[in-house]
């Protein structure tokens, strides 16, 4: 479990040496062990005790009986925590190891001989719940709620305030980098989809879980903007709730002060449902919890409480969750489960779909497209035209097409985005029943609308033409020009000179990184208002029979707009130089990140970074025309951006395919480690080479190593190899080094790098599947062994 290392407290001794007698070195410590014990309100546990869950042993109460810890029921079985036993609802605040199955009632937990916290099966498993280096001589439960284990010396070498889980009790402190998780429900303890974080600037925020600490995701804070990480949330006994500084002064006063009152006891509790409450309890009285304070004040802010294409709507005070057009509740009584599809998508044709719109309801835009200054009409059939597009969201003139899932929906009538959802128009179900007469319907309409459109088109497409000539032979004129025209935005870079790249460098001054293909430099362009940092990469070696090649893929990758993809800004294209122009990425690059210890991102960051490479490489893959294979995905070309959010880059080995292609035979390319087995073969390469250099990065993004290391151990050295014995064992947590993360979240991730590294591209998902599975939408089986050469044939 969890261990740490608090400042001890001392205790002075004084000694009466008139009434010294030779037995006061023996009997005094212990004399005054007990009274510091009773002054503080504790009782004590001594190593060879133990607990069982139906026996009158099942917990070690403190001195008054308020708090217990030990065995609670939970579900079919038993979990080991803190609890208020001194009230009839025996109220859980805190649990070991909560994510960890109810323990049947056989199970023993013992208070070692050697000072360790063991569950031990009837079958004679052992889990550990607590540890450190030397072994615990005693421990208490304390009336603060606290339960802590101490040395031979009386030093409290680990305590339960040190390691929250839902709740935070008068006394404690949640200081930098401490979290509250929210349980999965009232009576299930296990992590759920919220957090209380206190932050490295000084504020406490609420996040839901799975999401980066940034503003965009943020749904209730409380702070001042300027301070450090030294700010510490605290509760006292009296319910007042504020943040305090380093020196201990009062910065933010949550909640007012209380009066002191013996009668009642507090709790502070990140609710399932993501809300944050202060409860009081009356303990002269035969009452129940009530809320005297919560946050945030709507209880629809929560984000991700209707999970997937859901939204949160508040009829007074009551939530409730509702389903986007089209969708159904995947689980009636579990909201956070979210909807899925009442029919099945058969086909992406624009004539079988039709757009539903729901008013003012907000949504995370994580958009693959924008278009602006344009009309709720065009919005609509730009997102049934679109293959890709399964929703969109309009709001003042500005249309962002989205895949789904959509997520963190709610109802908000002050805001006037309208969810446009595609939608089936026809009566098939999720079974895929449809009735005859309407089939023979849809096919007479197919007809007549066919025939009128083709005769539309017709007209169109002639008029297309001329003007498609027209505009290729001014574009051709502008891209020959080795002067500093500015190109349309929508269509091309700009066009530099050697002199002025040389020039904004500062004469290729300050190197930023090599590669094979060319060195990468720190410039800065002025753009009218300020001065934007750029980088420039220098082409050392392009063969003569290359030029074309290079042309084209300049001029393609320079029209893709991707959050997740490195912006091409510009070109040189002057006698024998050949430049790019690329947007700056003051972070580095992943590799700098992933591979440094002290850079070492969380877990959830971790996570949200590999969503949107995912995120990058299917817009490569399904967006672009033509489509696009990058061919060297790997963490030295995904940079990252002042935000740590990646971006793919160098696309100087990218391959690109006709709009009828969907295979290709090209030299191998890549990188060693990352290159996909089917270029070393010679066989066609398709888009799956990406996916599964985008497994190796996965789990390389799961481990925070490189993917050959050969000075660890044998077994170790390969990592796919080494992740695939994990997941066989059922040893992932050893890939992670123990962290505390999400077991079956852990799982599943290790399980998309797995099938995305199969030798057989024919069984290596798609990108979009990648990313579906990535977000937890759709089951994963168990995958074959990486090597096992065409294992389904």
């Amino acid at each position: 479990m969890f261990f740490a290392f608090p400042s001890e407290p001392k205790y002075e001794r004084k000694e009466n040496r008139d009434n010294y007698s030779p037995m006061m070195p023996i009997v005094l410590p212990f004399l005054l062990l007990s009274a510091i014990f009773a002054a503080e309100g504790q009782s004590v546990v001594k190593p060879g005790s133990f607990l069982t869950p139906t026996a009158t042993n099942s917990s070690w109460l403190s001195r008054s009986g308020l708090y217990a810890f030990g065995f609670y029921k939970q579900g079919n079985g038993y979990s080991v925590g803190i609890f208020l036993a001194g009230l009839p609802q025996k109220t859980v605040v805190w649990t070991a190891d909560r994510d960890m199955p109810p323990v049947p009632a056989d199970v023993k937990l013992n208070f070692t001989s050697d000072g360790r916290l063991l569950l031990q099966s009837a079958q004679g498993t052992q889990t550990g719940l607590a540890s450190f280096p030397e072994g615990a001589s005693s421990a208490s439960m304390l009336d603060s709620g606290n339960f802590v284990l101490y040395n031979s010396a009386n030093q409290m070498v680990w305590q339960s305030f040190s390691y929250p889980t839902d709740t935070f009790l008068p006394t404690q402190n949640l200081s930098h980098g401490q979290v509250l998780f929210s349980s999965l429900s009232y009576s299930n303890h296990s992590t759920g989809i919220f957090r209380l974080l206190m932050q490295e600037d000084g504020w406490l925020a609420m996040y839901p879980v799975g999401t980066p600490y940034t503003l965009e995701y943020g749904y209730w804070g409380a702070g001042i903007s300027g301070q450090k990480n030294d700010v510490v949330l605290q509760l006292e006994d009296n319910g007042h709730l504020y943040l305090v500084n380093g020196v201990g002064a009062i910065i933010v006063n949550i909640t007012p002060a209380g009066n002191p009152s013996t009668g009642a006891i507090y709790r502070l509790t990140i609710d399932p449902d993501g809300m944050l409450q202060l409860y009081s309890h009356d303990m002269n009285q035969n009452g129940n919890w009530t809320s005297i304070w919560s946050a945030p004040e709507n209880k629809c802010y929560p984000k991700g409480l209707c999970g997937l294409n859901a939204y949160c709507v508040l009829n007074d005070v009551q939530v409730g969750c509702k389903c986007l057009p089209g969708f159904e509740l995947v689980n009636q009584d579990d909201w956070s489960s979210g909807c899925e599809r009442n029919f099945t998508a058969e086909s992406c044709k624009s004539d079988t779909y039709t757009m539903e719109a729901e008013p003012n309801i907000v949504w995370e835009n994580d958009n693959y497209s924008v278009i602006i200054s344009t009309t709720q009409e065009i919005c609509e059939e730009a997102c049934l035209q679109d293959c890709n597009c399964e929703a969109a969201l309009f709001k003042d003139g500005e249309c962002t097409k989205q895949r789904l899932p959509l997520r963190f929906g709610r109802r908000d009538q002050s805001d006037s985005t309208i969810a446009l959802v595609k939608v089936s128009t026809s009566t098939t179900t999720i079974d895929g029943n449809l009735p005859k007469e309407t089939k023979k319907e849809l096919r007479l309409d197919i007809l007549i609308i066919g025939v009128s459109l083709l005769a539309f088109a017709l007209i169109v497409l002639a008029s297309s033409g001329i003007a498609i000539c027209r505009n290729r032979v001014w574009s051709y004129k502008m891209m020959s020009n080795n002067g500093n025209t500015i190109l349309r935005d929508d269509f091309a870079p700009k066009s530099f000179s050697y002199a002025e790249l040389e020039k904004v460098t500062g004469g290729f001054k300050e190197e930023l990184g090599r590669g094979a293909f060319g060195t990468v430099y720190k410039g800065a362009i002025w753009n009218g208002v300020s001065e934007k940092i750029v980088a420039v990469k220098r082409l050392d070696k392009l063969l003569a029979e290359r030029e074309r090649e290079f042309h084209t893929e300049m001029r393609v990758i320079g029209r893709t707009h991707h959050k997740n993809l490195v912006r091409l800004l510009g070109y040189c294209h002057d006698g024998p130089n050949r430049l790019l122009v690329y947007e700056y990425m003051s972070n580095g690059s992943l590799a700098d990140i992933l591979f440094t210890h002290e850079k070492k991102p969380s877990w959830d960051e971790r996570m949200e970074i590999a969503h949107n490479i995912a995120r990058g490489i299917l817009y490569l893959h399904e967006e672009c025309e033509p489509q696009i294979i990058h061919c060297d995905v790997k963490p030295q070309n995904i940079l990252m951006d002042e935000n740590r959010r990646p971006k793919i880059s160098d696309f100087g080995l990218a391959k690109l395919l006709k709009a009828d292609q969907t295979r290709t035979f090209t030299d191998i390319r890549g990188t060693k480690g990352y290159v996909a087995p089917e270029w070393h073969r010679k066989l066609p390469v398709t888009v799956k080479v990406d996916v599964y250099s985008f497994g190796i990065v996965l789990l390389e993004i799961i481990c925070c190593r490189k993917s050959v290391e050969h000075d660890l151990p044998e077994e170790e050295a390969i990592l796919e190899e080494w992740v695939y014995q994990c997941f066989e064992s059922g040893e992932l947590d050893r890939l992670v080094n123990n962290e505390k993360i999400d077991k079956r979240q852990l799982e599943r991730i290790a399980k998309v790098g797995l099938w995305c590294i199969l030798d057989e591209p024919s069984l290596r998902p798609s990108m979009k599947k990648v990313l579906l599975m990535l977000e937890g939408t759709v089951d994963i089986p168990d995958p074959p062994s990486p090597t096992s050469f065409f294992s389904a044939v």
